[in-house]
């Protein structure tokens, strides 16, 4: 693909994250939209597409009134809700790279802590195939994932320690970002074995992503057009989404092995395929965090370590900031924020661009994986 056939992403903003902002969710929505304009340096105006996720509650119309969006002639949305995160920037990159749009934001905000908690039982009823679960009390995502972890953790011997030795590693990059809410917070792996069970013996509390309050955003349009603007270029290299034959978001049983994440592995080949890269040639990943276990797998499916190897791969520094590959500089949603894996591409821009809190030398190739939607982002020339 022509440099000028890219698409790149100019502006990222973002509110402060938090468990009560004390404002509604279309105002996180606004207040990131317009930060992530004033830091392409471009306006409302400007603008004429919007992305964001089924799950946001935030009107196109009312935002684009709210930011001074006077024509929208993009308008999409990412389902599966955390798994689609990545969707948002393939969304936003077809559009202007089609023509159908010359300016997209992507936004994503809410209340997660202050109003509605997705982690609550109460609120899990909109899927049909709730209605073959509910009746064995899965009713969260807590227990929902963590049938699938369990076979993880047969099939490989891993215990729940194991799965401790990411989330020290993401709370200890958090500890060290100041828009993290755990800035200044580390933990070690005897904080994590103190942390109560969620669900014994798989999840405790330090296993389990945030609930936050906050907004987040990011400009998309393109690679030619970015030059013009005021941030360095950051190259959208290949996305992609990866959904097969007997998956699920919440209930992913039904591949014939649930010790690997087939989503994440199709997601891998074609983004490798698409860029002519490999894993060699990632410098920093931003995976999704739920829960601590899916990094595991998703080390393994983007080829990272091999199957079954990632506990090793972790432990031997491998993720740090200073390993072969690190893992979500900022803390990831277990440390920063959970705003559905929206500020983790936040971060990758950040570090292509050379600003992250935590920035690691000589950045060209970031991917951000979300399980069941990918992108990898480059360091334009």
């Amino acid at each position: 693909m022509a440099a000028s056939a890219k698409a790149a992403i100019v502006g990222i903003g973002q509110t402060e994250f938090s468990k009560n902002s004390g404002r509604s969710e279309l105002q996180l929505a606004a207040e990131a939209v317009r930060a992530a304009l004033a830091d392409a340096g471009l306006s409302g105006r400007d603008v004429d597409g919007t992305v964001t996720f089924t799950q946001d509650t935030n009107d196109e119309l009312a935002l684009a009134r709210a930011v001074g969006i006077e024509e929208i002639r993009w308008a999409s949305r990412t389902p599966f809700g955390g798994g689609g995160a990545s969707a948002t920037v393939e969304h936003a990159a077809a559009a202007v790279i089609s023509g159908m749009a010359n300016v997209v934001v992507v936004y994503r905000a809410f209340n997660e802590r202050s109003g509605h908690r997705f982690g609550q039982p109460a609120q899990q009823a909109r899927s049909a195939g709730f209605n073959f679960y509910l009746p064995y009390g899965l009713d969260a995502p807590t227990k929902m994932y963590s049938l699938w972890f369990q076979r993880y953790m047969h099939v490989y011997g891993l215990t729940n320690a194991d799965f401790g030795l990411y989330s020290v590693v993401a709370r200890r990059h958090a500890a060290t970002n100041p828009n993290a809410w755990f800035h200044g917070k580390p933990i070690t792996l005897a904080d994590h074995q103190n942390s109560r069970w969620i669900v014994e013996p798989i999840l405790r509390l330090l296993d389990c992503c945030q609930e936050s309050d906050g907004g987040v955003a990011l400009v998309v349009t393109t690679a030619e057009r970015a030059r013009d603007l005021r941030q360095p270029l950051v190259t959208v290299e290949a996305a992609t989404q990866g959904n097969v034959i007997d998956g699920d978001v919440l209930f992913n049983y039904y591949h014939p092995d649930i010790a690997r994440f087939p989503e994440a592995e199709m997601g891998a080949r074609i983004l490798y395929e698409t860029t002519g890269l490999g894993p060699a040639d990632i410098d920093v990943a931003m995976l999704y965090e739920n829960f601590s276990p899916v990094v595991f797998y998703q080390l393994e499916a983007y080829g990272f370590c091999k199957p079954g190897e990632a506990r090793d791969f972790i432990a031997d520094g491998h993720i740090d900031l200073d390993g072969t590959i690190p893992v979500n500089t900022h803390g990831g949603l277990l440390g920063e924020a959970y705003i559905h894996g929206v500020n983790n591409i936040l971060e990758a821009v950040r570090q292509l661009r050379g600003t992250a809190a935590n920035q690691v030398s000589d950045v060209r190739h970031v991917l951000a994986a979300a399980g069941r939607s990918a992108i990898i982002l480059g360091r334009g020339a």
